[in-house]
């Protein structure tokens, strides 16, 4: 694997002359036009150990080749060529526990079942979108894996300008017939498991405040947002919801210090919605005996380290996307033939696309009242009998989808 660009193109230079000779339960997505996602359980997948990947960086190109390559299965066997794999990631890395993780260890157990060469790009700074794609582009990798809602345009562009290759875009919203066939957008429902979010913090808080750090205002971190405040407000319509945005993903120092201030103004539950910063952010609220939530992998095994950090038994659930699945089932389509491009996959509630982690160290501190009305909800978001009153697009408030409140008593 490399770690940066610098590094890639060393190993171009080196390698190209030699070059030169040769979960759980089946998802269905929502009336999209690609592929059929396999989702695992939520639940199930969860509370399986942490990967290594979760705690130490990938090994370099040449050994990641060779581990993808040793063993391939059965099903990748096939008389045409097998695709070549490479992902980008967005701002982060592929070991800091967000959906950048969850992303390449889709694509790298994808790489490692159908016996396929693979490598990444880590992304330090976003003017750097188009060129890390480009670098792929040249090397003529034929599935590019971009993640994040702000790499969307130089996706789209570059999947305008080579449909030889095929794209793949995480958090990306693309309208079908808008784009071309040799590019899906795979879209979270971030509302539907932050309304859960929200819910679970509306009846445990004490205080009837909590709080929420989120990242970038950008579509699905405002999913996330809002649907946390319209969860909490379900079950106690009077609840103070504090939230706040940030500039980066990236600054865990600022996530804390958001924290600290909610804390200071009687938050007694904080959700995380924010990558790295957002980590930050629970991490030292758990530190100081608040409850938290975390978000996009369940950041009991990551930012607390499986309960030896301290807290850990403060993080209640994390809510969560299975980028990973996603990841994983789009390569798995282009290897078997059956990828649809030219639009979006949706995953949701109903097909296990998101949810909430189990409960860990917290678990004996949640009532069982309320694990059974987190069932109820879910179950309800899943066949479609409750809203989050959030936009499953744009992650704006939609005052005509709110659900009625049903107070939580005790």
């Amino acid at each position: 694997m490399r770690k940066s660009l610098a590094t890639l193109l060393a190993l171009f230079v080196l390698i190209v002359p030699l070059l030169a000779a040769c979960g759980g339960a089946a998802a269905t997505p929502t009336a999209v036009p690609t592929a059929a996602p396999t989702v695992a359980a939520t639940t199930e997948a969860a509370t399986e150990a942490p990967t290594e990947a979760a705690t130490e960086a990938p090994a370099a190109t040449e050994a990641a080749t060779e581990a993808a390559t040793e063993a391939p299965t059965e099903a990748a066997t096939t008389d045409s060529p097998k695709p070549r794999i490479a992902l980008v990631t967005d701002l982060g890395k592929v070991n800091d526990g967000t959906f950048n993780q969850f992303a390449y260890e889709g694509a790298k157990k994808a790489a490692d079942e159908f016996g396929l060469e693979f490598d990444f790009i880590e992304t330090q700074a976003s003017s750097d979108y188009e060129k890390n794609i480009q670098t792929f582009v040249d090397e003529k990798y034929d599935v590019i894996v971009t993640v994040g809602f702000l790499i969307a345009d130089a996706t789209k562009a570059a999947a305008a300008a080579h449909p030889e290759i095929t794209f793949i875009g995480v958090d990306q919203y693309y309208d079908a017939g808008q784009v071309t066939d040799n590019l899906v957008g795979l879209q979270f429902r971030e509302d539907q498991s932050g309304f859960l979010a929200g819910a679970l913090a509306g009846m445990m808080t004490q205080s009837d405040t909590i709080g929420v750090v989120g990242g970038v205002d950008i579509p699905p971190v405002k999913k996330f947002v809002n649907a946390y405040e319209n969860g909490a407000k379900y079950v106690k319509p009077d609840i103070n919801v504090l939230s706040v945005y940030n500039q980066s993903f990236t600054d865990p120092a600022k996530g804390s210090a958001d924290a600290e201030q909610m804390i200071g103004e009687g938050a007694d539950v904080i959700f995380g919605a924010g990558g790295p910063t957002g980590s930050g952010g629970i991490k030292a609220a758990a530190e100081k005996g608040v409850y938290v939530i975390g978000v996009d992998q369940d950041e009991y095994g990551t930012t607390f380290g499986g309960g030896s950090a301290t807290g850990s038994d403060k993080i209640l659930t994390s809510a969560i996307k299975r980028v990973d699945v996603a990841v994983y089932d789009q390569i798995k389509a282009v290897v078997e033939g059956t990828f649809k491009g030219n639009g979006i996959a949706v995953y949701e509630a109903a097909n296990d696309g998101v949810g909430f982690a189990p409960f860990h160290g917290a678990d004996a501190a949640i009532p069982d009242a309320v694990k059974a009305r987190i069932d109820e909800i879910q179950k309800a978001l899943a066949d479609g009998s409750l809203t989050t009153g959030v936009d499953p697009v744009s992650g704006d408030v939609d005052a005509a989808t709110v659900p009625e409140a049903k107070p939580y008593t005790p």
